[in-house]
């Protein structure tokens, strides 16, 4: 979440009266996150979070965005719930940019994981695979293969500027990913983002996931790598191989997972390193002036995807 579009108070005022939630008692910006221009809404009748997708949203995707939590919230997964106007719209136009309103969730996200953070997240995490299997639509994971290629290729001239090395670094390793990156695992619709700042918590219950714009059609087994990576180092940017057992179980324990996608999770967690590595150092190197936004270091992604490479299978991750 970020905040880079300012919304006159005019105009949010008449998008509360089109969807009769009150009047409004505050608007305060959301600075963490880098994607979209993100507020936390009061009014006399409740607490919202209005979003205004930014540039990188393809506004064609937003059906499916908005679609997909609206399905999981009918499952009874935490998530937020689209909110519709009087005319039955979610997808609205505020200062010149795409925006959607969506319920609040009580919870606070972990600013210091714990080993019982990550049990609940791969239980969580297989929940969401299992309640999208009858999801009607799909969508092509942008940031997959040939969306690296794109930005290794937008990023390369400025990498080593941000560290020596680097530009080798992510060039050798897309094209070691292209050569063995899997095929034939189980598909499905995929959170794709699921890190700290996405997962509220209540004591150690979790109580909500949040942000689904970079939701896909991918990898089941792919999205777990993403949580590998998200909630399993140490802020020495150490592995905790007792974390990654836990996470892994408790998925499993949920929705089984297959001997292919365990013996494909060092590749799948290698791929995940690269994505985020990527994204944040594109962030990093384009970051409009003076916007609201909190960067984040892509060079923590450098030394996960070193750990990755030396991993030979997944008994590094805690399973056997």
């Amino acid at each position: 979440m970020a905040v880079y579009t300012e919304v006159p108070d005019e105009e949010l005022e008449a998008l509360l009266e089109r969807y009769g939630l009150g009047t409004l008692v505050s608007a305060k910006g959301i600075a963490e996150g880098v994607e979209n221009s993100n507020y936390l809404l009061r009014t006399t009748e409740g607490t919202y979070i209005l979003t205004l997708y930014e540039k990188r949203v393809d506004p064609k995707d937003l059906p499916f965005f908005l679609g997909l939590m609206d399905h999981l919230a009918a499952k009874g997964l935490p998530c937020p719930k689209v909110l519709h106007d009087r005319d039955g719209k979610a997808l609205q136009t505020l200062a010149g940019r795409p925006a959607a309103l969506i319920s609040f969730l009580d919870g606070i996200w972990p600013k210091k994981i714990k080993t019982f953070h990550c049990g609940e997240v791969g239980k969580a995490l297989a929940g969401l695979h299992l309640a999208g299997q009858d999801f009607s639509m799909t969508r092509k994971n942008s940031l997959s293969l040939d969306g690296w290629d794109t930005l290794v290729k937008s990023c390369r001239d400025h990498a080593d500027s941000v560290e020596p090395g680097l530009k080798s670094l992510i060039e050798d390793e897309l094209a070691h990913l292209q050569s063995v990156w899997p095929k034939d695992l189980p598909i499905g619709v995929c959170h794709a983002d699921l890190f700290q700042d996405n997962v509220f918590f209540l004591g150690e219950k979790l109580s909500g996931i949040i942000d689904f714009y970079f939701a896909c059609t991918d990898l089941l087994s792919y999205d777990l790598a993403i949580c590998l990576n998200a909630w399993c180092f140490e802020r020495d940017r150490s592995f905790n191989v007792t974390k990654a057992r836990l996470l892994l179980n408790g998925y499993a324990g949920v929705r089984p997972i297959s001997r292919a996608e365990v013996a494909a999770l060092p590749t799948l967690a290698r791929g995940s390193a690269l994505r985020f590595l990527l994204t944040r150092l594109y962030d990093w190197i384009n970051c409009p002036p003076g916007a609201m936004v909190v960067k984040k270091d892509p060079l923590e992604y450098r030394d996960y995807l070193r750990f990755h490479q030396g991993v030979g299978s997944a008994a590094a991750y805690g399973l056997a």
